[in-house]
Protein backbone atom coordinates (compact mmCIF):
# COMPACT_ATOMS: atom_id res chain seq x y z
CA UNK A 1 0.00 0.00 0.00
CA UNK A 2 2.97 2.71 0.71
CA UNK A 3 3.66 2.66 -2.90
CA UNK A 4 0.35 3.44 -4.00
CA UNK A 5 0.19 6.26 -1.13
CA UNK A 6 3.22 7.54 -2.41
CA UNK A 7 2.45 7.85 -6.10
CA UNK A 8 -1.04 9.33 -5.37
CA UNK A 9 0.94 11.93 -2.91
CA UNK A 10 2.76 12.52 -6.19
CA UNK A 11 -0.25 13.16 -8.52
CA UNK A 12 -1.77 15.29 -6.05
CA UNK A 13 0.91 17.39 -5.64
CA UNK A 14 1.45 18.15 -9.53
CA UNK A 15 -2.88 18.55 -9.16
CA UNK A 16 -1.76 21.50 -7.05
CA UNK A 17 0.92 22.84 -8.80
CA UNK A 18 -1.30 23.21 -11.86
CA UNK A 19 -1.39 19.54 -13.62
CA UNK A 20 -4.40 17.89 -14.87
CA UNK A 21 -5.07 14.74 -12.54
CA UNK A 22 -5.29 12.21 -16.07
CA UNK A 23 -1.77 13.60 -16.80
CA UNK A 24 -0.38 13.25 -13.28
CA UNK A 25 -1.70 9.50 -12.75
CA UNK A 26 -0.11 8.70 -16.42
CA UNK A 27 3.28 9.84 -14.64
CA UNK A 28 2.91 6.96 -12.66
CA UNK A 29 5.53 4.21 -12.63
CA UNK A 30 4.25 2.29 -15.45
CA UNK A 31 5.79 -1.48 -13.42
CA UNK A 32 2.81 -0.17 -11.01
CA UNK A 33 1.03 -3.39 -11.49
CA UNK A 34 -2.91 -2.71 -12.66
CA UNK A 35 -4.76 -3.39 -9.15
CA UNK A 36 -2.22 -0.80 -7.95
CA UNK A 37 -2.85 2.15 -10.68
CA UNK A 38 -6.36 1.71 -9.84
CA UNK A 39 -5.88 2.11 -6.03
CA UNK A 40 -3.28 5.11 -7.00
CA UNK A 41 -6.36 6.93 -9.31
CA UNK A 42 -8.72 5.60 -5.84
CA UNK A 43 -6.83 7.49 -3.62
CA UNK A 44 -6.04 10.42 -5.67
CA UNK A 45 -9.44 11.11 -6.85
CA UNK A 46 -10.90 10.70 -2.97
CA UNK A 47 -7.94 12.68 -1.71
CA UNK A 48 -8.97 15.86 -4.46
CA UNK A 49 -12.80 15.38 -3.81
CA UNK A 50 -12.20 16.21 -0.07
CA UNK A 51 -8.92 18.10 -0.09
CA UNK A 52 -9.99 21.24 1.66
CA UNK A 53 -11.43 19.17 4.46
CA UNK A 54 -7.83 17.00 4.59
CA UNK A 55 -5.50 19.74 4.22
CA UNK A 56 -7.55 21.42 7.05
CA UNK A 57 -7.24 18.79 9.39
CA UNK A 58 -3.06 18.40 8.35
CA UNK A 59 -2.78 22.15 9.28
CA UNK A 60 -4.63 21.66 12.57
CA UNK A 61 -2.70 18.45 13.33
CA UNK A 62 0.97 20.31 12.39
CA UNK A 63 2.32 22.36 15.45
CA UNK A 64 4.15 24.43 12.11
CA UNK A 65 3.54 24.22 8.29
CA UNK A 66 4.87 21.43 7.07
CA UNK A 67 7.70 22.78 3.76
CA UNK A 68 7.33 19.59 1.77
CA UNK A 69 4.19 19.65 0.05
CA UNK A 70 4.44 16.35 -1.07
CA UNK A 71 4.75 14.83 2.04
CA UNK A 72 1.50 17.50 3.15
CA UNK A 73 -0.09 15.35 0.25
CA UNK A 74 0.79 11.92 1.66
CA UNK A 75 -0.86 13.47 5.34
CA UNK A 76 -3.60 14.04 3.51
CA UNK A 77 -3.86 10.67 1.32
CA UNK A 78 -3.63 8.99 5.05
CA UNK A 79 -6.24 10.78 6.33
CA UNK A 80 -8.90 10.02 3.03
CA UNK A 81 -8.35 6.47 3.75
CA UNK A 82 -8.79 6.85 7.32
CA UNK A 83 -12.52 9.03 7.14
CA UNK A 84 -13.33 7.02 3.57
CA UNK A 85 -12.38 3.57 2.93
CA UNK A 86 -12.21 0.13 5.04
CA UNK A 87 -8.80 -0.06 5.30
CA UNK A 88 -7.15 -0.83 8.57
CA UNK A 89 -6.43 2.17 10.15
CA UNK A 90 -3.03 0.58 11.98
CA UNK A 91 -2.40 -0.71 8.13
CA UNK A 92 -2.84 3.00 6.46
CA UNK A 93 -0.60 4.66 9.07
CA UNK A 94 2.30 1.93 9.51
CA UNK A 95 2.09 2.27 5.55
CA UNK A 96 1.97 6.30 5.16
CA UNK A 97 5.34 6.35 7.79
CA UNK A 98 7.33 3.74 5.03
CA UNK A 99 6.15 6.10 2.69
CA UNK A 100 7.04 9.02 4.21
CA UNK A 101 10.82 7.95 4.24
CA UNK A 102 10.60 6.82 0.47
CA UNK A 103 8.71 10.42 -0.77
CA UNK A 104 10.73 12.79 1.63
CA UNK A 105 13.72 11.75 4.07
CA UNK A 106 13.95 9.14 7.06
CA UNK A 107 13.32 12.04 9.04
CA UNK A 108 9.38 12.47 7.65
CA UNK A 109 8.74 8.78 9.27
CA UNK A 110 8.27 10.27 12.75
CA UNK A 111 6.44 12.91 12.11
CA UNK A 112 3.58 10.94 9.51
CA UNK A 113 3.18 8.81 12.39
CA UNK A 114 3.12 11.32 15.04
CA UNK A 115 0.51 12.86 13.26
CA UNK A 116 -1.92 10.47 12.24
CA UNK A 117 -1.88 8.75 15.33
CA UNK A 118 -2.97 11.96 16.88
CA UNK A 119 -5.67 12.11 14.71
CA UNK A 120 -6.45 8.46 15.36
CA UNK A 121 -7.04 9.97 19.19
CA UNK A 122 -8.28 13.10 18.81
CA UNK A 123 -10.52 12.77 15.40
CA UNK A 124 -13.82 13.90 16.81
CA UNK A 125 -12.11 16.97 18.38
CA UNK A 126 -10.05 17.73 15.44
CA UNK A 127 -13.23 17.92 13.03
CA UNK A 128 -15.00 19.97 15.34
CA UNK A 129 -12.20 22.36 15.33
CA UNK A 130 -12.63 22.84 11.67
CA UNK A 131 -16.32 24.41 12.39
CA UNK A 132 -16.76 27.71 10.97
CA UNK A 133 -14.14 27.14 8.43
CA UNK A 134 -15.99 27.11 4.35
CA UNK A 135 -13.00 25.57 2.50
CA UNK A 136 -12.72 22.73 5.34
CA UNK A 137 -17.04 22.76 4.89
CA UNK A 138 -17.23 22.35 2.12
CA UNK A 139 -13.75 21.51 0.40
CA UNK A 140 -14.11 23.79 -2.50
CA UNK A 141 -11.09 27.10 -2.33
CA UNK A 142 -12.70 30.17 -1.06
CA UNK A 143 -13.06 32.13 -4.63
CA UNK A 144 -15.03 28.94 -5.59
CA UNK A 145 -17.04 29.07 -3.27
CA UNK A 146 -17.94 32.66 -3.48
CA UNK A 147 -18.47 32.77 -6.99
CA UNK A 148 -20.85 30.23 -6.94
CA UNK A 149 -22.88 31.85 -3.66
CA UNK A 150 -23.03 35.13 -6.31
CA UNK A 151 -24.26 33.11 -9.11
CA UNK A 152 -26.79 30.76 -7.47
CA UNK A 153 -27.91 32.18 -3.94
CA UNK A 154 -30.58 29.84 -4.01
CA UNK A 155 -29.18 27.15 -4.53
CA UNK A 156 -25.36 27.69 -3.61
CA UNK A 157 -24.70 25.16 -1.33
CA UNK A 158 -26.60 22.10 -2.67
CA UNK A 159 -24.22 22.99 -5.76
CA UNK A 160 -20.98 22.70 -3.71
CA UNK A 161 -22.22 19.38 -1.82
CA UNK A 162 -23.24 17.87 -5.17
CA UNK A 163 -19.45 18.34 -6.56
CA UNK A 164 -17.88 16.05 -4.10
CA UNK A 165 -20.47 13.53 -4.42
CA UNK A 166 -19.47 10.26 -5.83
CA UNK A 167 -20.59 10.62 -9.98
CA UNK A 168 -22.89 7.63 -11.52
CA UNK A 169 -21.64 5.18 -14.66
CA UNK A 170 -24.32 6.60 -17.33
CA UNK A 171 -24.17 5.15 -20.30
CA UNK A 172 -25.97 6.63 -23.85
CA UNK A 173 -27.89 3.99 -25.48
CA UNK A 174 -26.64 3.85 -29.55
CA UNK A 175 -29.60 3.78 -30.88
CA UNK A 176 -28.37 3.08 -34.74
CA UNK A 177 -27.34 -0.50 -32.60
CA UNK A 178 -30.20 -1.37 -30.11
CA UNK A 179 -32.86 0.09 -28.06
CA UNK A 180 -32.63 0.48 -24.50
CA UNK A 181 -35.00 -1.73 -23.63
CA UNK A 182 -32.32 -4.40 -25.15
CA UNK A 183 -29.45 -3.30 -23.66
CA UNK A 184 -31.19 -2.97 -20.17
CA UNK A 185 -32.48 -7.28 -20.54
CA UNK A 186 -28.80 -7.61 -21.49
CA UNK A 187 -27.21 -6.30 -18.58
CA UNK A 188 -29.72 -7.67 -16.26
CA UNK A 189 -29.11 -11.34 -17.81
CA UNK A 190 -25.39 -10.18 -16.54
CA UNK A 191 -27.02 -9.63 -13.57
CA UNK A 192 -26.26 -5.82 -13.40
CA UNK A 193 -28.55 -3.64 -11.91
CA UNK A 194 -29.23 -0.60 -14.09
CA UNK A 195 -32.22 1.66 -14.48
CA UNK A 196 -33.25 3.41 -17.67
CA UNK A 197 -32.85 8.02 -17.05
CA UNK A 198 -33.45 10.64 -19.13
CA UNK A 199 -34.18 10.20 -23.07
CA UNK A 200 -31.92 7.86 -23.77
CA UNK A 201 -29.86 7.08 -20.79
CA UNK A 202 -29.14 4.59 -18.30
CA UNK A 203 -27.68 4.25 -15.19
CA UNK A 204 -25.67 1.68 -14.07
CA UNK A 205 -26.19 1.24 -10.09
CA UNK A 206 -22.54 -0.44 -9.18
CA UNK A 207 -19.81 1.54 -11.12
CA UNK A 208 -17.40 -0.34 -12.74
CA UNK A 209 -15.02 -0.97 -15.82
CA UNK A 210 -17.03 0.09 -18.97
CA UNK A 211 -15.14 -2.56 -20.96
CA UNK A 212 -16.70 -4.85 -18.74
CA UNK A 213 -20.11 -4.76 -19.52
CA UNK A 214 -22.28 -6.21 -22.09
CA UNK A 215 -22.07 -5.25 -25.60
CA UNK A 216 -19.28 -2.16 -25.17
CA UNK A 217 -17.28 -3.98 -27.84
CA UNK A 218 -20.40 -3.82 -30.33
CA UNK A 219 -21.04 0.09 -29.84
CA UNK A 220 -24.26 -0.38 -28.16
CA UNK A 221 -23.64 2.50 -25.95
CA UNK A 222 -21.07 5.08 -24.73
CA UNK A 223 -20.28 6.42 -21.60
CA UNK A 224 -22.28 10.40 -21.37
CA UNK A 225 -23.33 12.39 -18.15
CA UNK A 226 -27.35 13.13 -18.11
CA UNK A 227 -26.76 16.42 -18.53
CA UNK A 228 -24.51 16.18 -21.69
CA UNK A 229 -27.27 13.79 -23.40
CA UNK A 230 -29.77 16.95 -23.71
CA UNK A 231 -27.35 18.64 -26.07
CA UNK A 232 -27.94 16.89 -29.16
CA UNK A 233 -32.00 16.96 -28.91
CA UNK A 234 -31.75 20.48 -27.97
CA UNK A 235 -29.40 21.01 -31.57
CA UNK A 236 -32.45 18.97 -33.42
CA UNK A 237 -30.60 18.28 -36.36
CA UNK A 238 -32.67 16.70 -38.92
CA UNK A 239 -31.50 14.09 -42.02
CA UNK A 240 -29.67 16.30 -44.50
CA UNK A 241 -28.38 19.10 -42.26
CA UNK A 242 -24.77 20.28 -42.51
CA UNK A 243 -23.59 20.44 -39.00
CA UNK A 244 -20.64 21.94 -37.14
CA UNK A 245 -19.47 20.16 -33.83
CA UNK A 246 -16.70 23.06 -33.14
CA UNK A 247 -14.76 22.04 -30.04
CA UNK A 248 -15.73 18.21 -30.48
CA UNK A 249 -13.11 16.04 -28.51
CA UNK A 250 -13.33 13.41 -27.13
CA UNK A 251 -16.28 13.01 -30.00
CA UNK A 252 -19.22 12.21 -27.16
CA UNK A 253 -21.84 14.84 -28.55
CA UNK A 254 -20.69 14.08 -32.30
CA UNK A 255 -21.57 10.40 -32.35
CA UNK A 256 -24.93 10.86 -30.67
CA UNK A 257 -25.48 13.79 -33.53
CA UNK A 258 -24.91 10.85 -36.04
CA UNK A 259 -27.10 8.70 -34.06
CA UNK A 260 -29.60 10.65 -34.17
CA UNK A 261 -30.25 12.03 -37.31
CA UNK A 262 -28.20 11.36 -41.17
CA UNK A 263 -26.49 14.43 -41.25
CA UNK A 264 -23.63 16.09 -43.15
CA UNK A 265 -21.38 16.61 -40.12
CA UNK A 266 -17.73 18.26 -39.50
CA UNK A 267 -16.24 17.01 -35.86
CA UNK A 268 -13.45 20.04 -34.90
CA UNK A 269 -10.86 20.23 -32.36
CA UNK A 270 -7.63 21.75 -32.49
CA UNK A 271 -6.13 19.25 -30.34
CA UNK A 272 -4.68 16.12 -32.27
CA UNK A 273 -4.19 13.85 -29.87
CA UNK A 274 -8.25 14.32 -29.01
CA UNK A 275 -8.82 13.96 -32.76
CA UNK A 276 -7.86 10.59 -32.54
CA UNK A 277 -9.93 9.93 -29.59
CA UNK A 278 -12.81 11.14 -31.57
CA UNK A 279 -11.91 8.48 -34.63
CA UNK A 280 -11.60 5.54 -31.67
CA UNK A 281 -15.16 6.46 -30.57
CA UNK A 282 -16.95 6.38 -33.79
CA UNK A 283 -14.88 3.47 -34.75
CA UNK A 284 -15.87 1.60 -31.40
CA UNK A 285 -20.01 2.64 -31.87
CA UNK A 286 -20.12 1.59 -35.95
CA UNK A 287 -20.39 5.49 -36.81
CA UNK A 288 -17.18 6.01 -38.71
CA UNK A 289 -18.53 5.59 -42.21
CA UNK A 290 -21.72 8.07 -41.64
CA UNK A 291 -20.93 11.39 -43.28
CA UNK A 292 -18.89 12.60 -40.75
CA UNK A 293 -15.18 14.39 -41.45
CA UNK A 294 -12.69 14.82 -38.68
CA UNK A 295 -10.72 17.80 -38.96
CA UNK A 296 -7.82 19.14 -37.09
CA UNK A 297 -8.36 22.70 -36.56
CA UNK A 298 -9.21 25.89 -34.43
CA UNK A 299 -12.68 26.78 -34.19
CA UNK A 300 -11.54 30.29 -33.71
CA UNK A 301 -9.82 30.66 -37.02
CA UNK A 302 -12.12 29.40 -39.72
CA UNK A 303 -10.18 30.24 -42.47
CA UNK A 304 -7.58 27.32 -41.62
CA UNK A 305 -10.02 25.20 -42.25
CA UNK A 306 -13.67 26.26 -43.23
CA UNK A 307 -14.95 25.51 -46.86
CA UNK A 308 -17.13 28.55 -47.02
CA UNK A 309 -19.99 26.21 -47.02
CA UNK A 310 -23.00 27.54 -44.27
CA UNK A 311 -23.50 24.98 -41.27
CA UNK A 312 -27.46 24.84 -40.53
CA UNK A 313 -26.47 24.10 -37.18
CA UNK A 314 -23.38 24.70 -34.83
CA UNK A 315 -22.86 22.65 -31.81
CA UNK A 316 -20.13 25.09 -29.53
CA UNK A 317 -19.21 22.86 -26.44
CA UNK A 318 -16.37 25.35 -25.64
CA UNK A 319 -13.92 24.94 -23.25
CA UNK A 320 -14.09 26.24 -19.65
CA UNK A 321 -13.19 25.82 -16.23
CA UNK A 322 -15.33 22.47 -15.62
CA UNK A 323 -16.55 23.95 -12.35
CA UNK A 324 -20.36 21.88 -13.10
CA UNK A 325 -18.21 18.26 -13.81
CA UNK A 326 -16.06 18.62 -10.28
CA UNK A 327 -18.01 15.56 -9.01
CA UNK A 328 -15.80 13.51 -11.99
CA UNK A 329 -13.08 15.92 -11.94
CA UNK A 330 -12.18 17.15 -8.58
CA UNK A 331 -8.79 18.23 -9.74
CA UNK A 332 -10.46 21.50 -11.81
CA UNK A 333 -11.32 22.92 -7.88
CA UNK A 334 -7.60 22.53 -7.33
CA UNK A 335 -5.72 23.73 -10.23
CA UNK A 336 -7.58 26.71 -11.55
CA UNK A 337 -7.15 29.63 -10.19
CA UNK A 338 -9.74 33.02 -9.36
CA UNK A 339 -8.17 34.16 -12.55
CA UNK A 340 -8.87 31.48 -15.12
CA UNK A 341 -12.61 32.34 -15.00
CA UNK A 342 -11.95 35.70 -17.13
CA UNK A 343 -9.59 34.03 -19.14
CA UNK A 344 -11.63 31.08 -19.79
CA UNK A 345 -14.52 33.35 -20.65
CA UNK A 346 -12.52 35.29 -23.21
CA UNK A 347 -11.63 32.76 -25.24
CA UNK A 348 -15.51 31.65 -24.50
CA UNK A 349 -16.18 35.18 -26.61
CA UNK A 350 -13.84 34.57 -29.37
CA UNK A 351 -15.01 31.04 -30.33
CA UNK A 352 -18.75 32.49 -30.15
CA UNK A 353 -17.71 35.51 -32.35
CA UNK A 354 -15.93 33.18 -34.90
CA UNK A 355 -18.55 30.75 -34.98
CA UNK A 356 -21.70 32.75 -35.81
CA UNK A 357 -20.61 33.90 -39.09
CA UNK A 358 -20.20 30.40 -40.51
CA UNK A 359 -24.16 29.70 -39.38
CA UNK A 360 -26.53 29.71 -42.10
CA UNK A 361 -29.82 32.41 -41.44
CA UNK A 362 -32.45 30.09 -40.26
CA UNK A 363 -29.75 28.00 -38.61
CA UNK A 364 -29.07 27.07 -35.03
CA UNK A 365 -26.07 27.63 -32.21
CA UNK A 366 -26.28 26.02 -29.57
CA UNK A 367 -23.36 27.16 -27.20
CA UNK A 368 -22.79 24.74 -24.51
CA UNK A 369 -20.36 24.80 -21.25
CA UNK A 370 -19.98 22.35 -18.39
CA UNK A 371 -19.96 25.09 -16.36
CA UNK A 372 -21.82 26.63 -13.62
CA UNK A 373 -19.65 30.17 -13.28
CA UNK A 374 -22.19 32.66 -14.73
CA UNK A 375 -19.36 34.87 -16.47
CA UNK A 376 -19.09 31.92 -18.77
CA UNK A 377 -22.61 31.26 -18.99
CA UNK A 378 -25.72 33.27 -19.27
CA UNK A 379 -23.29 36.43 -18.82
CA UNK A 380 -21.16 35.04 -22.04
CA UNK A 381 -25.00 34.06 -23.84
CA UNK A 382 -26.86 36.95 -23.01
CA UNK A 383 -23.88 39.99 -24.13
CA UNK A 384 -23.41 38.02 -27.26
CA UNK A 385 -27.59 38.22 -27.82
CA UNK A 386 -27.64 41.94 -27.03
CA UNK A 387 -24.60 42.24 -29.33
CA UNK A 388 -26.28 40.57 -32.33
CA UNK A 389 -29.27 41.72 -33.55
CA UNK A 390 -29.81 38.71 -36.21
CA UNK A 391 -29.47 36.31 -32.80
CA UNK A 392 -32.87 35.42 -31.20
CA UNK A 393 -32.68 33.02 -28.23
CA UNK A 394 -34.72 29.90 -28.38
CA UNK A 395 -36.99 28.34 -25.32
CA UNK A 396 -35.51 25.85 -24.14
CA UNK A 397 -37.09 22.11 -22.95
CA UNK A 398 -35.33 19.77 -20.89
CA UNK A 399 -35.77 16.21 -20.30
CA UNK A 400 -38.42 15.49 -17.04
CA UNK A 401 -37.00 15.95 -13.46
CA UNK A 402 -33.97 17.72 -15.09
CA UNK A 403 -33.16 20.61 -12.51
CA UNK A 404 -32.31 23.99 -13.68
CA UNK A 405 -32.67 27.24 -13.29
CA UNK A 406 -33.05 28.93 -17.11
CA UNK A 407 -30.35 27.15 -19.01
CA UNK A 408 -28.61 26.51 -16.29
CA UNK A 409 -28.53 22.29 -15.53
CA UNK A 410 -28.19 22.01 -11.65
CA UNK A 411 -25.56 19.34 -10.58
CA UNK A 412 -27.65 16.69 -8.63
CA UNK A 413 -27.29 15.24 -5.24
CA UNK A 414 -26.81 11.67 -5.04
CA UNK A 415 -29.43 9.20 -5.71
CA UNK A 416 -31.47 12.03 -7.91
CA UNK A 417 -33.71 10.40 -10.50
CA UNK A 418 -31.90 12.14 -13.72
CA UNK A 419 -28.85 12.07 -12.08
CA UNK A 420 -26.59 15.30 -14.01
CA UNK A 421 -23.42 17.13 -14.24
CA UNK A 422 -24.01 20.77 -13.80
CA UNK A 423 -24.11 21.83 -17.51
CA UNK A 424 -25.32 25.28 -19.32
CA UNK A 425 -26.85 25.61 -22.75
CA UNK A 426 -28.09 29.15 -24.84
CA UNK A 427 -29.87 28.58 -28.28
CA UNK A 428 -29.49 31.00 -30.62
CA UNK A 429 -31.66 31.09 -33.95
CA UNK A 430 -30.13 33.48 -36.28
CA UNK A 431 -32.51 35.61 -38.28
Amino acid sequence: MHQEQQQAARAVTRVLEGANLRDALAEVDDATALRGRTLVAELAYGTLRHFGTLDALTGKLARKPIPDARLRALVAVALYQLDHTRAPAFAVVDRAVVAAGMLAHPGAKGLVNALLRRYLRERTSLHAALRGSEVAGFSHPQWWIDRVRRDHPADWAAILDAGNARPPLTLRVNRRVTDRASLLTAFAQADIAAAPAGDAGIIVAKPRPVAELPGFADGTFAVQDLGAQVAAPLLDAADGMRVLDACAAPGGKTAHLLERADVDLVALDVDPARIARIRENLARLRLADRRVRVVEGDAGTPSQWFDGRAFDRILLDVPCTASGVVRRHPDAKWRHRAGDVERFAREQGRLLEAAWPLLAPGGKLLYATCSVFDAENEARAGDFARRHPDALRETLTFPEGAAHRGGQLLPSPSGAGHNQDGFYYALLRKR
